[in-house]
């Protein structure tokens, strides 16, 4: 036994979910200290005072530019809140069939029978009945895909409240800004890790009401709760992903490269729906994504515990170890946030990449130490851990390095993706300089960036697989997965801040605000591109190392001794599985095409047709555009959520366990490499961009200004690149996470009953 009682297990875990939720909400108070209404007399005069002089000498009442931002934020919150309840109402139907499938599915196992039936893996003992475990699996299934869309809209709510509170802050200061920008992230990551870890807790509790001693049923049936949140943010990300990249690639084109006026300019049409994209897209989208990653890196830590050492002996402090260490990471991360927004302050622009990199390095060296507390005091010096079929004997030691690996092969992918998506660093310069020669150069210098930028990554995961699975077998893959989601605070306050920013920079310039203050909040973007797409690189990273945890339970679970890619049967499955990213992707892609086609022609409708729209003396339908984006997505994330949610079933049902084996190894390996490319050739484009608008170097100014022919040609390569980062790319990270814990959750259905086509034949 490990030297952490249960008792003490039981109190810290529920303890650190509820510091999180505390602190989430200690930063959502700061951040509503700033008003968004005009107030008193007083209080704007007290306003003016604190404003830089150069807002005042261009005589912008301040009255009304803060009535003026409080309105798009409105229309923005309102755009993003019934495009979720729609899209929830939708997925609350798909949740209620696909929940009856799985008890149909794992209730005919045993033929509906209620009788206690001997352990899968220890036949000895007498285990709960397959019935038992067909109800509470649909009902972690429910409890999953419910926290994944709380995740989503929670963080969506402060997100369209923060984003015209940082920029009526960009005129005080940049510092001012940043901090609100980052609080808010915060306040997004915090409520998502220890809702995640509360709810998981709570469930594991109730089950154990029930299934009393049957360790091995109880976390079986737990493997449900990663389903539902992946099932949630699968749809979250490519529905979000749709609409944001229709408004914005139609706000793009029209805007940008035909009538040549800003990117957020408030004759623009697409304007609010782009803006409202953000929200749905970055923020809920990815929220319910990361949620769907912490929730299966759990589960499959938590099943192959299950059936180990941990699980027989029922050592509570040492089967919570997964448990532990995301409470760990939530007490590391709030230390790491008071870094950002209390000890080091921002006093210019250069300084915003540091500080945001700064995060990730402190949290990643802190939870270091904590993850040596937490294997010295909650694991036994020496334990056995499943080994397919065999016994493994471990030290507690071993299990640091595991996680620490994951953690730290997180750092080397985060650091990776910021070097080749940042426009401090050479390749994106490259790419930017590319644009001199038009956009085909453009794109082609793009697309080699992002295969390039798979290399580093892949070694990195490569080794952590290597090292973790030598001292832990599956087990040890885990909890490198764990590792690297358990700083999960600190990376989505990170990425989340990078929209509200977004949305800042959109709400300056449809309030008409001075140049001086579009330049913070574009400065402030900038990093928030880079930072986003960290958090996508740490999303691809993790995904591949909990579907490979989770490729290994189903392994386990469907009794199979070994995969042999030389049998047909397996190979078939191989190429299939390895064809599926480019049929997902293409499907993501020209959905985003499609939908954008029908804004392209809608935005230059208006403008041709609304007398006085360019010259500002009328106002574009904004609302008909937020339709065009709404409906589009909705009607367009069905088909490749179809084709994630049915090719297991469909592998399983009728061409067994080895065939479907296949399939998740082969979507694992091909899955990774393209969507690694896919976001960071989108971030890279995005940012050369930027690097052009913003003319902060010697080197940029020779490619600008703004309407010059090079930024026309960077223009169409973030135009393209812009379905790859924000559609295809983050969503294959749940189709290979998706596709392995399905695969689990069915593995006793397709154990007993799958292969049919192999039987008839």
């Amino acid at each position: 036994m490990g030297l952490m009682s249960e008792a003490l297990t039981q109190i810290l875990i529920p303890l650190a979910a509820f510091i999180g939720i505390g602190f989430a909400l200690l930063q959502w108070f700061l951040v509503s200290k700033v008003r968004v209404s005009s107030g008193s007399k007083l209080e704007s005069e007290h306003n003016d005072k604190l404003i830089e002089e150069d807002e005042q000498e261009e005589g912008i009442d301040s009255d009304d530019v803060v009535a003026k931002c409080a309105d798009i934020q409105k229309a923005i919150s309102e755009g993003a809140t019934s495009f979720l309840f729609t899209e929830y109402k939708y997925l609350g139907i798909f949740m209620v069939v696909f929940g009856a499938i799985i008890f149909l599915f794992l209730g005919s196992v045993k033929n509906f029978s209620t009788e206690s039936e001997p352990c899968t893996f220890n036949k000895e003992k007498i285990c709960k009945p397959a019935l038992a475990n067909a109800f509470f699996t649909t009902i972690a299934f429910f409890l999953g895909g419910l926290t994944s869309a709380l995740s989503g809209f929670l963080g969506m709510k402060i997100a369209t409240y923060a984003n015209a509170r940082t920029t009526l802050e960009a005129r005080k200061s940049i510092g001012k800004a940043f901090i609100i920008a980052f609080r808010s992230g915060a306040v997004m990551g915090f409520l998502l890790a220890a809702n995640g870890l509360l709810v998981l807790y709570i469930s594991i509790n109730l089950f154990k009401l029930y299934y009393g001693d049957d360790w091995e049923g109880l976390y079986e049936s737990i493997t449900g709760y990663g389903l539902g949140g992946s099932s949630m943010g699968l749809f979250g990300r490519v529905g979000g992903g749709i609409y944001t990249k229709a408004a914005d690639v139609g706000a793009d084109l029209v805007g940008k490269v035909e009538r040549n006026i800003p990117e957020d300019d408030p004759r623009n049409p697409a304007v609010i729906a782009d803006n409202v994209g953000d929200n749905v897209g970055d923020i809920a989208g990815m929220g319910s994504d990361l949620f769907g990653s912490y929730a299966e890196s759990s589960c499959a830590a938590l099943f192959v515990a299950s059936i180990s050492s941990f699980g027989s002996s029922h050592d509570y402090s040492a089967m919570s170890y997964p448990l532990i260490i995301s409470s760990m990471g939530i007490v590391v991360c709030l230390i790491t946030t008071l870094f950002a927004t209390d000890i080091f302050e921002i006093k210019n622009v250069t300084e915003i990449e540091p500080s945001l990199k700064r995060q990730l390095l402190i949290s990643t060296v802190l939870m270091t130490v904590g993850i040596a507390f937490v294997s010295f005091f909650a694991l036994p010096s020496e334990f056995t851990i499943f080994d397919f079929g065999s016994e493994k004997v471990v030290k507690n030691w071993h299990l640091f390095f595991c996680v620490s690996i994951g953690l730290w092969a997180g750092l080397v992918i985060g650091y990776t993706t910021e070097y080749y998506t940042s426009s401090a660093y050479s390749p994106v310069q490259e790419v930017a300089d590319s644009c001199k020669t038009g956009a085909a150069t453009n794109v082609i210098f793009g697309l080699a960036l992002g295969y390039k930028s798979v290399i580093i990554p892949i070694f990195a995961i490569a080794a952590s697989i290597y090292v973790s699975f030598s001292l832990a077998a599956m087990y040890g893959i885990a909890v490198a997965a764990l590792g690297m989601l358990s700083t999960i605070a600190t990376g989505l306050a990170i990425d989340a801040y990078g929209p509200i920013s977004d949305n800042a920079g959109g709400i300056a310039e449809m309030a008409g605000m001075s140049h001086s203050i579009r330049e913070r909040t574009d400065a402030l973007d900038a990093a928030g591109n880079t930072t986003a797409a960290i958090g996508k690189g740490f999303a691809i990273g993790s995904a591949a190392l909990v579907s490979l945890a989770l490729f290994g339970a189903y392994v386990s679970r469907a009794g199979i001794k070994t995969v042999d890619v030389l049998s047909p049967k397996v190979f078939i499955g191989l190429l299939v599985g390895a064809m599926l990213p480019y049929w997902f992707s293409a499907m993501t892609m020209k959905s985003v095409g499609s939908a954008a086609l029908k804004m392209v022609e809608e935005v230059r409708r208006q403008f041709n047709s609304i007398p006085g729209l360019m010259e500002g003396t009328a106002k574009p339908d904004y609302a008909t555009c937020v339709k065009i984006s709404t409906d589009a997505s909705l009607k367009e994330m069905i088909p490749p959520g179809a084709l994630v949610m049915l090719t297991p079933l469909i592998a399983g049902t009728f061409f067994g366990v080895e065939t479907l084996a296949g399939v998740l190894a082969g979507s694992l390996v091909s899955g990774v490499q393209v969507a690694i490319s896919a976001s960071n050739t989108g971030g890279a484009w995005d940012n050369a961009k930027k690097y052009i608008e913003a003319g902060a170097t010697e080197h940029a100014r020779s490619l600008g200004p703004k309407g010059s022919d090079a930024h026309k040609a960077a223009v169409i390569g973030d135009t393209v690149g812009d379905p790859l980062k924000d559609t295809s790319g983050p969503s294959l990270n749940i189709l290979i996470k998706l596709m392995a814990v399905e695969s689990l959750v069915f593995a006793p259905f397709f154990a007993t009953h799958g292969g049919l086509l192999f039987k008839l034949l």
